[in-house]
């Protein structure tokens, strides 16, 4: 099919990475949308991005230089800096590159010559002196990596057509990033929902002191124009009273609740005590604990909210590293407004939301309200890769800041005589000197996926970040832009409750498509449906909406819990409603924002949690927020479109089909039954009549299958690929398979398939191939797997500096008759198409330095083609090439052992395979290309596997392809009476006749066309065997390992079966022979070892002297090993 010139060919495929692609573009623009195919260039007309909003809030970074000049007498010339603007160009050549006709950087060349796909990263640094004017610098903080399709790449509106003519794929997606070649990718993962105050109880809590309970209230608190989180917490403590919990930098602090309160708004007790209770006086558990919080605080003397935050600064001075001449309490007022719900402007809001807090924890521990489960998607939200990686910017830059000013510090305290504040070069000399390359920091964490991070970011785990997004074939390609991970910390814990499904997840995560094994339920996929936003949506007109709907005023006073539910919008409480007024407000607001009125945006989260006895905390909760997820449903009262989130669809009624609509009680339709499933799992026909573990199977082997990876095979750079020669489009798919174009990219073959039990090598999930099907190309596939080679690694590696003395070629040294010119090129480097074998030159280098020309050769043991060369020099193109790709494509037809699979987990291996006049064969003459055991059925429960052969069977005769959407109309009887119509019997059973002595068979033959995966496990790459081979250095026992030629692991069970059967002579063989077989020489006398000398034949213990008695003992070495290790802790081993 020819590109598209006005679009692209696949938008659906445009819509998994969009979440990736607009998070990052938010960071650099006001609005993060993905530009459309064709639309004009909107570089710098972009506004300002979430990072530049992010880095203005950064703390001004003081120093004094201590001259007694126009500042603080004792202090001198008060110097304030900070980063006001940041940019990102795109990627260019360097400049030193004179020859370079098109600068422009595209993310094709940095695959194909091993780089990464960067752009400039430029900070404005703004410092003053004594608070004058300003005086700004602009600094160069190193090339950060760039995502790819986002609005810092080249590739940006491109329609299909121009994608091809820079050698990308028609369909790409983008949404990594590109780092030394490789492509990886952040990984999105699940956070605690921003803004919303969760009851929790964890015994963990219980060690945060000696009176401290498990529970508490807590809340992560996001800015609109942050992108930082910060948690708060307030704990109940045992006496009654309540403490504030954040953390600094790594670092956990505790406050008193009152202290904050106080500090908020220089509240009294009274109107402390008045604020919590409200008109809830008659409640004696709430009053006494209030009461007993207030008198608890008394012993601090502090009665002011002035005093309150000169205390509070007194203590966190050194902490927040608070410029010298702030007081106290301005100090106390930066811990504010930094640590104390973030999320919130005025001092007012805090104090509402903390006193809020307070009450939800009180009526917690009395039972009025149950705790919130934190592993539900109802209280969770997802943390973007664009976001994260803003996040480390932000914090680098500011490292940078204080690096500036601890060293200016020093000079201060040096008295370095080039120190002037007033002299702007001494200045900028001092930003040179500090390093503030943030992209090598950013690169090494793509590459690694760890996060190296003095503030921990307020995440619970700092590796595993990143992902290689593996072109392995489409179907995990694809996956991987859809999986959400709960976090490296989880996989550590011991308890399951984590890895549950709950009903909270419906229509958010697919309840199929998560591995089996330690990633089970922690790894999950969001289902094909479920959208992220990427933008705070705009709320303004809200609260003068709900006030006209008859919303209390937050200021009124008197408000009774009782008769009063609280409404919050993103955290921030804008008024009290009656439960019945509250759920009115929901539901014209739900009418507003489907009908597009009133300024209510559609992406709106309207969670109306009701009163009850024991639930969750009652009122009306708003979100508008970033990062949260939504699924399209349809919403019965105008049957409009509705986006629906997990915290409101607890409380709603939404029907799965029209048949289930129960009209007073529906509120919400789906609008298709699969929306439930993943993108992956969609793509499993008729798995509604499958068993739930045979389409779990399914999700992971369709990953593992041999497929088509790329549309662009020669220009990709993977280390390893797998592709399927003869793939093909199924005759029976899903709807989605043509909507994600996975026919661009097949996944197997088209088989007749038997189900037989024919000559026994079909049991167990074997599996017979019929051996004309074979030569036909019935799952012939290539392994491409690639070579590096840097001829710095041959001279001193990467330390060496300079022009290398090593060069591609041969030298003099070796003869012009040498046969070793005829197998590679002048240049040193093989032929493309060479066939290459084990021990065959690979390439030849020349070392000047020594006058010698070193040949490599091919290591592999299978044999292969030299696919693809690439020769790549510097980046600027000003140096000899010195580094090459070799690319090999290793040819791999189905062997007996090879791994085959049906889109139904029905999993097996190939045990032979039978020439074609073996075969069976039906009385048309049509021979079987899989058999397969029918005792693969009923245990299992795989109909679907059953239903597609029949429907298969359907299709091939009538020519059309069979629709196997799962949950529609569609019947086994409604397929059985259109094959029947068409001649066949109606249930595919068809009489057979033995291949090998022509008799018909007893039992009639399901037999049709099935569709079959080759996965990539292969005997090939797992079979393994040695006699000698390399040992370990400190146990001289042999290593472990196919890649390291090591030996099979003989373990403890394979040792108690040896010990069972009585095989003595094997175990010694085995365990001592050829393993680490070792003779000691021991003293009679003593027991200890003895000095010998095998050469003078002398022998001698040191201990007693002894030269006479001396014997000779066979021990493992490791035996020794441990005896020597002993001895070295002063434990002697005496041996008799």
């Amino acid at each position: 099919m020819k590109p598209s010139k006005s679009g692209w060919d696949v938008p659906a495929l445009r819509e998994i990475t969009r979440p990736h692609i607009e998070s990052f573009n938010a960071l650099w623009a006001e609005d993060p949308s993905v530009d459309a195919p064709g639309s004009a260039d909107k570089l710098g007309m972009e506004g300002v991005g979430l990072l530049e909003r992010s880095v203005q809030s950064l703390a001004p970074r003081v120093v004094f230089d201590n001259t007694g000049g126009e500042g603080s007498a004792s202090r001198g010339n008060r110097l304030e800096m900070r980063i006001d603007a940041i940019s990102l160009s795109r990627p260019m050549v360097p400049d030193r590159a004179k020859d370079a006709l098109d600068r422009r950087v595209y993310p094709d060349e940095c695959r194909n010559r091993l780089v990464s796909y960067r752009g400039r990263l430029t900070a404005r640094v703004t410092w003053s002196v004594n608070y004058g004017p300003e005086q700004s610098e602009l600094r160069d903080m190193g090339l950060v990596p760039i995502m790819v399709g986002s609005n810092r790449c080249h590739l940006r509106g491109m329609t299909s057509e121009e994608l091809v003519a820079k050698h990308e794929e028609p369909n790409e997606m983008g949404g990594y990033f590109i780092i030394n070649g490789n492509e990886r990718l952040i990984r999105f993962l699940i956070l605690a929902k921003a803004n919303h105050v969760m009851a929790i109880e964890r015994p963990s809590f219980t060690r945060r002191g000696p009176s401290y309970t498990n529970k508490a209230c807590t809340i992560r608190c996001v800015s609109r124009h942050d992108l930082v989180s910060v948690t708060n917490s307030v704990h109940y403590l045992d006496n009654g009273g309540v403490t504030l919990r954040f953390s600094w930098r790594k670092q956990e602090y505790m406050v008193p609740v009152v202290m904050v309160l106080k500090a908020l708004v220089s509240a009294t007790d009274k109107e402390i005590f008045t604020s919590i209770v409200q008109a809830d006086t008659d409640n004696t558990f709430l009053t006494d604990r209030v009461e007993l919080l207030l008198r608890g605080f008394h012993q601090y003397a502090l009665w002011t909210g002035e005093q309150c935050l000169a205390y509070l600064g007194d203590k966190f001075r050194v902490v927040m590293r608070a410029p010298e001449d702030w007081s106290h309490a301005q100090v106390g007022e930066e811990l504010i407004n930094r640590l104390v719900l973030t999320h919130l402007d005025m001092p007012r809001d805090k104090y509402r939301l903390l006193v809020f807090m307070i009450r939800k924890l009180y009526a917690f521990v009395a039972g009025e309200c149950c705790a919130d489960n934190p592993d539900s998607p109802q209280h969770q939200e997802v943390l973007m890769p664009g976001f994260l990686y803003g996040a480390i910017i932000k914090e680098r830059l500011d490292e940078y800041l204080i690096n500036v000013r601890s060293v200016l510090a020093r000079d201060v305290r040096a008295q370095a005589k080039e120190c002037d504040f007033f002299d702007a070069r001494y200045i900028q000399r001092t930003l040179a000197k500090v390093n503030g390359d943030v992209g090598a920091r950013l690169a090494s964490f793509l590459a690694t996926g760890n996060l190296s991070s003095p503030s921990g970011l307020d995440l619970q785990q700092v590796g595993g970040f990143t992902i290689v997004a593996e072109k392995l074939n489409f179907y995990r390609y694809l996956a991987h832009f859809r999986s959400v991970h709960r976090g490296a910390f989880f996989a550590e814990l011991k308890t399951t409750t984590v890895r549950k499904l709950l009903p909270e997840a419906w229509g958010f995560l697919c309840p199929v498509h998560t591995p089996d094994g330690s990633p089970c339920g922690l790894l999950n996929h969001f289902s094909h449906t479920c959208q992220l936003t990427t933008r705070d949506a705009d709320v303004a007109a809200v609260p003068a909406l709900l006030t006209s709907l008859g919303m209390t005023e937050v200021l009124a006073p008197n408000i009774s819990p009782k008769t009063h539910v609280v409404v919050q919008l993103d955290g921030a409480i804008i008024g009290y409603a009656p439960p019945s007024l509250a759920r009115h407000m929901a539901n014209v607001l739900r009418i507003w924002k489907t009908e597009g009125r009133a300024g209510v945006p559609l992406d709106l989260e309207v969670g109306f949690v009701p009163t009850s006895h024991g639930g969750q905390y009652p009122g009306l909760y708003l979100f508008s927020g970033r990062a949260r997820m939504l699924r399209p449903v349809r919403f019965l009262y105008n049957n409009r479109t509705d986006l629906v989130g997990p915290f409101e669809q607890v409380y709603l009624e939404i029907a799965c089909r029209d048949e289930e609509i129960q009209r007073g009680v529906s509120t919400h339709v789906e609008t298709a039954p699969t929306n439930v499933l993943s993108v992956i799992a969609n793509l499993t026909p008729f798995s509604d009549f499958n068993q739930s573990p045979r389409n779990m199977y399914q999700c992971q082997m369709g990953k593992q299958t041999m497929g088509t990876p790329s549309g662009a095979l020669q220009r990709r750079t993977d280390n390893k690929l797998y592709r399927l020669q003869t793939g093909q489009t199924p005759v029976v798919r899903p709807a989605l398979h043509n909507k994600y174009a996975i026919d661009d990219f097949p996944n197997g073959t088209n088989a007749i398939v038997a189900v037989i039990s024919y000559t026994g090598y079909d049991m167990e999930d074997a599996m017979i191939l019929n051996k004309s099907a074979h030569e036909r190309g019935f799952g012939y596939g290539s392994v491409y797997k690639s070579e590096v080679v840097h001829l710095r690694d041959l001279v001193g590696g990467r330390l060496a500096t300079g022009a290398l003395p090593v060069h591609f070629g041969f030298g003099p040294d070796v003869r012009a008759d040498d046969p070793r010119r005829t197998q590679l090129d002048v240049d040193g480097l093989p032929f493309v198409g060479a066939f290459m074998t084990k021990g065959t030159p690979m390439y030849a280098c020349y070392n000047e330095a020594t006058g010698r020309t070193i040949v490599k050769r091919y290591k592999g043991d299978e044999a292969g083609y030299v696919d693809t060369l690439r020769v790549i020099g510097g980046d600027a193109g000003d140096t000899e090439c010195q580094h090459v790709q070799i690319m090999f494509r290793i040819p791999r037809s189905p062997v007996i052992g090879d791994k085959f699979s049906s889109r139904h987990g029905q999993k097996g291996v190939c045990s032979q395979k039978w020439p074609a006049v073996d075969m069976p064969f039906s009385e048309s003459g049509m021979q079987p290309d899989v058999i397969i055991n029918p005792h693969a059925f009923p245990s299992r429960m795989t109909i679907g596997h059953l239903v597609e052969c029949l429907l298969s069977k359907v299709a091939t005769l009538s020519g059309q392809e069979g629709d196997a959407t799962p949950f529609t109309d569609l019947t086994v009887k409604g397929v059985s009476d259109i094959l029947f119509s068409l001649g066949y019997q109606s249930r595919g059973l068809e009489v057979m006749y033995n291949g090998h002595t022509g008799r018909k068979l007893q039992a009639q033959v399901y037999l049709g066309p099935t569709y079959y995966q080759r996965l990539k496990h292969m005997v090939d790459d797992k079979i393994h065997s040695r006699a000698r081979g390399p040992v370990q250095i400190l146990t001289r026992q042999p290593v472990e390992g196919r890649s390291r030629d090591g030996g099979l692991r003989f373990g403890e069970m394979e040792r108690d079966c040896m010990i069972s059967h009585g095989m003595a002579n094997f175990l010694k063989e085995r365990m001592y022979d050829a393993s680490d077989a070792y003779r000691l020489h021991i003293c009679d006398i003593c027991g200890l070892t003895a000095v010998a000398n095998l050469r003078k034949n002398t022998f001698e213990c040191r201990a007693c002297r002894n030269r006479t008695s001396i014997s000779q003992v066979h021990i493992p070495y490791a035996a020794k090993l441990l005896f020597q290790e002993l001895m070295s802790m002063g434990i002697t081993t005496r041996l008799y």
